[in-house]
This record gives structure tokens, C-alpha cells and sequence, in this order.
């Protein structure tokens, strides 16, 4: 099965520790289905699992979303789970003063999943996944609340409004654009630029191409 989005050899992440620690770290993913009404695209946060050695990612839809009725059940979807991402301007480049032939550029991480989508109706499993989600999203909570500390009537008649859905992932590829194609110097500049910002994401970039970048050092 052939990759879905263009990457360049040197951004393609072929590890796949990597990937997974994407999936579990960033799950609110843009999920895309294609029916005989078109494509269509959600945003919904999912839970990897894995079953009998297997990667399988997990969520639920609102029984209102038209997908349950405009997709059939085994389809092929797409996932893109989306991470930091950051502009990056040519004055973090020190080679800007020597030579000028620097452009402005995008550093993104993101990780896509391909794989067959089943629908599931069965309300344990669904409040099995509520619960995974519930717990995964809740640890760093001072109080985290439960699923539990809800009225049981209240639980099913929320259960009742939503259809499980699990994907077995058949391919996954990601692509890494962090100044890979930069010399060290540029990216010890775009290391510096993006450490002095003041949003979470810059500083996430600034790290990730530290690490994935940066030869390094013998002590």
C-alpha cells in the first residue's frame, strides 16, 4: 500500500516507536472516509490499543453524525494525527548574512494511519472505551474524574447516542520536517529562535529538532 502524502527521504520517520508515541501523545485526529456521498472529514480524539500483538485504534461518533449511515461497515479510512508545527523564518538562518539564499519554511510533525473501520454497537465495549479515553485524559488531573462519578441512567442513556468504532491500522507512515536539511549552524539558529517565543508548540519544535537534528555530543 502506497504512501498518502509526499516525504522526501530525509523527513520520512520509518520508527515505529516514533509513530505510536504520536498516536498515544496528540490523539485528536482528523479521521477521512470516502462513501457515495464523498469524502468526508472528522476531528475526534482516539485511543491506541493493541489486541492480540496488533495496533488498533479505538473511538466513538455521535449516532447523529451522517457517517454511520454513509459508511459502510469495513471501510478504509485515513487518520492524521497532527503535532507541533511551527513558521519558521529565515533571520533564525546565521547563513542569511553570509549568502541570502535562505526562504521561509514550515517545521511540522505528523503521523498518517491507514486502515479498515469497523462500526460497534455493543454498549460494554462502548463504555470500555469511554473509560480508556476517560483515564488516559484524566491522569494528570489534581481530581480526575471517572466515568463512574456519573449517574448509571445518565452513563446509558449517553451510551445509547454513540457508535463505537475500532481501526485496524494496515499502514502508517510519518514524516518529520525539522530542519533536517539545514546545516548545523541553521539549526542551532532555529533551536535558539524558537526557544525565545512563548507558545508551547515553539518550544516542542525547538526540542524536536534538537534531538532528532543535532548529532551528539562525546563527553
Amino acid at each position: 500500500m502506497g504512501k498518502n502524502m509526499y516525504i522526501p527521504k530525509n523527513f520520512e520517520q520509518t520508527d515505529r516507536g516514533h509513530l505510536l508515541s504520536i498516536i498515544k501523545n496528540y490523539p485528536f485526529a482528523t479521521l477521512i472516509t470516502y462513501s457515495e456521498t464523498g469524502i468526508e472529514a472528522n476531528h475526534i480524539p482516539l485511543f491506541l490499543n493493541k489486541i492480540d500483538n496488533e495496533d488498533i485504534i479505538q473511538g466513538h461518533f455521535s449516532k447523529a453524525n451522517p457517517i454511520c449511515k454513509n459508511l459502510d461497515d469495513k471501510s478504509e479510512v485515513l487518520i492524521i494525527f497532527h503535532v507541533p508545527n511551527c513558521y519558521i523564518s529565515p533571520n533564525y538562518y546565521p547563513t542569511k548574512k553570509e549568502t541570502g539564499m535562505v526562504v521561509l519554511t514550515w517545521n511540522y510533525v505528523t503521523v498518517h494511519v491507514k486502515g479498515i473501520m469497523s462500526f460497534i454497537h455493543d454498549d460494554q465495549w462502548k463504555l470500555t472505551i469511554i473509560n480508556n479515553l476517560t483515564n488516559q485524559h484524566e491522569a494528570n488531573q489534581e481530581v480526575p474524574w471517572s466515568v463512574a462519578d456519573a449517574p448509571d441512567e445518565f452513563t446509558k442513556k449517553m451510551l445509547s447516542a454513540i457508535v463505537g468504532i475500532e481501526i485496524k491500522v494496515s499502514s502508517m507512515f510519518g514524516k518529520w520536517k525539522v530542519s533536517q536539511n539545514q546545516p548545523e549552524i541553521n539549526k542551532l539558529g532555529v533551536i535558539a529562535g524558537l526557544s525565545k517565543k512563548s507558545t508551547s508548540d515553539s518550544r516542542k519544535m525547538a526540542e524536536l529538532v534538537k534531538t532528532h537534528t543535532l548529532k551528539p555530543v562525546d563527553n
